[in-house]
């Protein structure tokens, strides 16, 4: 028997577990790892939170003068920063949804081609939240 045969036989192989909750911060995730939980946390986030976007919405449409009132809410640094945050979980739940609709027809579900579209999801997302931002507070 040859020597490499022998020195693999004898070497245990690793054992892998489920991993619990406060194990995360030690796990290193791969990107269409973050892409899942980042779509569910946005999804959860944007469901909650639609309520308060509909009064919102409803406050500014009732009359002129609440309207005025909308926009001097939105003057505030504090809510513009929040208001940012539902940007983007917008747009990185939508991108995450795109890309679950291609893998749904068979298309990027190889190892490298998975992982390329989730760093493209996180790009796009954030480049997209960027330039919403930007357009918030008033660069451009």
């Amino acid at each position: 028997m040859s020597e490499a045969v022998k020195e693999g036989a004898r070497r245990e192989r690793p054992e892998f577990r489920n991993i619990h909750i406060t194990q995360l911060p030690n796990y290193r995730l791969p990107p269409a790892g973050w892409v899942s939980i980042l779509h569910r946390v946005s999804g959860a986030g944007l469901f909650l939170l639609l309520p308060f976007l509909l009064y919102l919405f409803e406050l500014s449409i009732r009359s002129e003068m609440s309207f005025d009132y909308f926009r001097g809410v939105l003057s505030h640094p504090l809510v513009k920063v929040i208001l940012l945050g539902l940007i983007w979980a917008y747009f990185q739940h939508f991108c995450a949804g795109v890309r679950h609709l291609f893998m749904d027809v068979h298309v990027a579900i190889e190892k490298d081609s998975s992982r390329q579209s989730a760093i493209t999801v996180l790009v796009v997302s954030l480049l997209l939240t960027a330039l919403a931002g930007l357009k918030l507070f008033g660069v451009f």
